[in-house]
């Protein structure tokens, strides 16, 4: 296995929380279940810390991980929390955080969350004309001004995202070239337009493709700015930074991101908007390689020369895992064997899940040491897009657990 777990290891084992993983698993009391490493966590924002600007918040998207424990953890070490539904306001709105470093943004908001929002002070990011007369309406009818950004589908595509989000038609944002005249409308209601919002993609690992989507985002939203009369006070330039899930999978070059944005504050946006802030929003950069996914071995078979490893999880946790979350092509997140990381002697075998269907497969033809009945399968880069972006009512099987260590 190429792919090395970014936790503390010692004699082949993985430690979480400074525990072996098959303690772990006897203190959790059942499998399958996700763990996530507050240290690790800790490090990733850390490191982003060192990285980027001094003067860039970091916002964390709440919907790459919405555990309450984890969310509770990150608002005490970044800026801000990006939501993207009322469940997911209610959660960051019980965090120590202030209703403005909490940003709602994502289509078809209903009334009683966009009352909720308003009500609250929640910077509210509009993704269509029609959502901002709703938005007015409700300030109007409570008496409260809705504090809002306009969330803007940019005229450019960036390349090599894993979910394209900007660009071309879109159910997200509202049409550059229509946002100046949404501009005029807001300036002559009574709402308090903080500026505007880009994001454009997803899941990117290409670096030079990032550093120029960055610097197109900046001159979109600098131009934007001189349709303005009362000034700009936010900028979301969005996120995409990937992370690696397969072995020819590079690294992001984290410090060649840092650098371009602090060349873009420096020479474009603060001579500009020199009180501004100035916002990064990241979900799976940040939370997505400190978890794992858990699951127990409980039948080993052989069929017409192919081993098959059946595990008590499966799809209905780990959708993304089992290659229905968008790959093209399917590929195999990096997966072990607990306490045997550092293993020489390997099998081909089919990983697959407790579901009645073909498609609850967690490993295909991967390479792994002899496992048995009880023996622990673990699965990285599960710390983002896990439990709650899965099917987990199909076939009605429990809902694992989650723990922060």
């Amino acid at each position: 296995m190429a792919y090395r777990p970014r936790f503390e290891t010692r004699d082949g084992g993985m430690l979480l929380g400074g525990m072996p993983v098959e303690r772990l698993a006897r203190r959790v009391g059942s499998t399958p279940f996700f763990a996530y490493d507050r240290s690790a966590l800790s490090g990733r924002v850390a490191l982003l810390r060192a990285e980027l600007p001094e003067d860039l918040e970091l916002s964390y998207a709440v919907k790459a991980n919405p555990m309450p424990a984890l969310v509770q953890h990150l608002s005490r070490i970044v800026d801000s929390l990006d939501v993207a539904s009322g469940a997911e306001m209610k959660l960051a709105l019980d965090t120590p955080l202030r209703p403005g470093a909490i940003s709602f943004a994502g289509p078809a908001k209903s009334n009683a969350e966009l009352s909720q929002a308003v009500a609250a002070g929640v910077i509210i990011e509009l993704e269509s004309s029609t959502e901002a007369d709703r938005v007015v309406r409700i300030g109007d009818e409570t008496g409260v001004r809705p504090q809002v950004a306009i969330r803007v589908n940019p005229d450019f595509e960036v390349k090599g995202s894993g979910m394209r989000m900007g660009g071309g038609p879109q159910q997200f944002g509202v049409d550059a070239e229509d946002v100046p005249s949404l501009i005029a409308r807001l300036e002559r209601s009574d709402v308090d337009l903080l500026g505007f919002h880009v994001f454009a993609g997803s899941q990117n690992l290409h670096t030079e493709i990032i550093l120029d989507a960055q610097r197109k985002t900046v001159d979109l939203l600098l131009a934007l700015v001189d349709h303005t009369a009362s000034g700009v006070t936010y900028l979301n330039l969005g996120g995409g930074l990937g992370i690696p899930y397969y072995d020819n999978d590079d690294p992001l070059d984290l410090h060649a991101v840092g650098g371009n944005l602090e060349d873009l504050l420096r020479t474009r946006i603060r001579p500009r908007l020199p009180s501004a802030r100035v916002v990064l929003e990241l979900g799976r950069y940040i939370v997505g390689e400190c978890g794992v996914y858990v699951t127990r071995v409980v039948d080993r078979k052989v069929s017409r020369g192919k081993t098959f490893l059946v595990v008590d999880g499966g799809m209905h946790h780990q959708m993304a895992a089992s290659g229905n979350f968008g790959q093209v092509i399917r590929r195999n997140y990096p997966i072990a064997v607990a306490g045997r990381l550092d293993a020489e002697d390997v099998e081909p075998v089919q990983v697959v899940g407790c579901l009645c269907t073909p498609l609850d497969l967690l490993g295909n033809g991967v390479l792994l040491p002899r496992a048995e009945v009880d023996d622990l399968i673990v699965l990285f880069q599960a710390g983002a897009y896990g439990l709650t972006a899965s099917p987990t009512a199909f076939l009605s099987h429990p809902a694992p657990q989650e723990v922060l260590v």
